[in-house]
């Protein structure tokens, strides 16, 4: 599994535990008030918060206390977190939802908010430096790994694009003729593109693989001239304007270009499974009461 992948894992984690604890914290204020009535019988705020109790509290419970424990040994190793290294780890999630429109959705799907992930992902890597101390990472498991995952760290031809989409041949016409008039290709794609999850930055796509995008938006910008502008590129979303901004050469896997990843990759895999040991004898220096554990 790959550095993104894993974090887009760990995403859906946090956002489950944030979601489950934030409905039965909202429902321990007022409980008796009616949410819902059926045949003029209500059922209240305590009848929900007793169900949300019965099926998540003692898990989420556990949650919140080793959190607390991993703040506490943290604290003890004088081991910080800054808010740099958090939004790098959030720019990566955002990566693998495909940008931070789509990764916004999900968070707003789900009913939580980016700062309470960002907690969430500071407490994680928090774990990891926690952690990394204590794993060993040998040379020839990262052969192995590698020999496992080759076509994982071959690197495939890319381009870095833009373009401007529009709804007919007439306007995709007109604003070609405006570009080669000297038009500014970022600002003629904030008036004219139709892709509002692009238009706003000028219609970057950022870079992408041949395969990634439809078949006639393919062809075309592979076939482009870096700093070239396309003819009007019709598909089944309207017609695209496409401006190409630089080239990757397509790269064979190559183990000393991509040791630092694997490691990296190990690490990650090896803190998901060493983590509940580590929690379970961290728990043995606590006092920990969890009364829900006994419902």
């Amino acid at each position: 599994m790959s550095l993104i992948k894993q974090k887009k894992k760990i995403l859906l984690v946090i956002i489950a535990v944030i979601a489950v604890s934030a409905i039965i914290l909202s429902f321990a204020l007022k409980k008796d008030d009616a949410i819902a009535t059926i045949n003029g019988k209500a059922i209240t705020k305590d009848d929900l918060y007793n169900e949300m109790v019965k099926q998540y509290g003692s898990e989420t419970v556990d949650q919140l206390i080793a959190n607390k424990i991993v703040a506490s040994e943290a604290t003890k190793q004088k081991i910080t977190v800054s808010e740099s290294d958090v939004n790098k780890q959030i720019e990566k999630l955002q990566e693998s939802y495909g940008g931070e429109e789509a990764f916004n959705s999900a968070l707003e799907s789900n009913n939580t908010t980016l700062s309470a992930v960002k907690e969430d992902m500071k407490n994680y890597l928090t774990i990891k430096k926690l952690l990394e101390p204590e794993i060993e990472i040998t040379e020839e498991e990262m052969k192995t790994y590698f020999e496992e995952n080759k076509d994982s760290f071959a690197q495939a031809e890319q381009i870095k694009a833009s373009h401007i989409l529009v709804a007919d041949e007439k306007t995709a016409k007109e604003v070609k003729q405006m570009l080669e008039n000297g038009g500014d290709f970022p600002a003629l794609a904030k008036e004219y593109s139709t892709d509002d999850s692009t238009k706003d930055q000028g219609g970057e796509l950022g870079y992408f693989s041949k395969g990634d995008m439809v078949t006639e938006f393919d062809n075309a910008a592979f076939s482009l001239p870096v700093n070239q502008i396309s003819d009007p590129v019709k598909t089944e979303y309207g017609y695209h304007i496409i401006k190409v901004e630089a080239k990757k050469e397509a790269k064979e896997a190559n183990y000393d270009d991509s040791k630092a990843e694997i490691k990296e990759q190990l690490l990650e895999q090896k803190i998901d499974t060493e983590y509940t040991t580590w929690l379970e004898e961290k728990k043995k220096d606590y006092d920990i009461k969890n009364t829900l554990a006994e419902v």
